[in-house]
């Protein structure tokens, strides 16, 4: 029992790391065919990762792992399961980060999910569940089979650490965003900062600067005083053309 569990949360984390990196490939893909740009559409400041993919497919996973039926019915569930659990996730990610990542403008709930979306969710979850899952399960195969175990260990390690990581940019770069746009201090008593304190400044500046910020998650979005969402890249350009006249 010990054995099998160790090997289902394995599964479940290279599901986790395999989908991430499809969906910003998709997501990528659709933006081009859509938008004619290429822009990033990452979930983390570090790595090819969107995770709400990565979650997404093992909800899928877990919820119809036992299906027998025909596809009819699969794509309902997938609609149903995907728009859930995209509604949901969009609470989580607005929790943590402070920010939205997506927000809908038509046939949508709220702006967390919309009809086209839904759609997308039930033909992915007979793609998913039909096609993709059989060939990334003989990755996965191959792949616990040739990397040793301090390696996976390593990824984990690292996927936690860009957790939080994310967690921290995302923060700093909507405070510093809105003071800078409000005209005010960034920081107070900088003078008076220890050596820790002004490594994080460091890191906060170079590693999480606005021009970073802004490429890595164009599509961000923040709650300024008056309670109003925007886009950070609409606040930065007004920031940007008040210091240039």
């Amino acid at each position: 029992m010990e054995k099998s569990t160790r090997n289902t949360l394995q599964q479940m984390f290279w599901y986790f790391i395999i989908f991430s990196i499809i969906g910003l490939l998709l997501e990528t893909l659709y933006c081009y065919a859509t938008m004619g740009i290429i822009e990033s559409r990452k979930g983390l400041i570090w790595g090819p990762f969107c995770p709400v993919y990565g979650i997404g497919a093992i909800v899928f996973l877990v919820a119809l792992q036992h299906y027998k039926g025909g596809n009819v019915k699969l794509f309902f569930y997938g609609v149903l399961i995907g728009s859930i659990a995209e509604y949901v996730m969009s609470y989580m990610l607005e929790a943590v980060y402070g920010s939205r990542f997506w927000q809908y403008v038509e046939n949508d709930i709220n702006g967390r999910i919309c009809l086209t979306y839904s759609v997308f969710w039930g033909l992915l979850a007979i793609l998913l569940l039909r096609v993709i899952k059989p060939i990334v399960d003989k990755w996965i195969t191959k792949i616990t089979a040739k990397i040793i175990k301090p390696v996976e260990i390593g990824l984990a390690i690292f996927l936690v650490v860009d957790c939080l990581c994310t967690v921290w940019a995302i923060i700093t770069y909507n405070n510093r965003v809105i003071h800078q746009y409000h005209g005010e201090a960034i920081r107070e008593n900088v003078e008076n900062a220890n050596g820790l304190q002004k490594a994080c400044f460091w890191i906060e500046d170079t590693l999480f600067s606005n021009d970073i910020m802004r490429r890595t998650f164009p599509n961000l979005r923040l709650m300024d005083y008056d309670g109003k969402e925007y886009f950070v890249r609409d606040i930065l350009q007004k920031i940007e053309e008040r210091e240039t006249t």
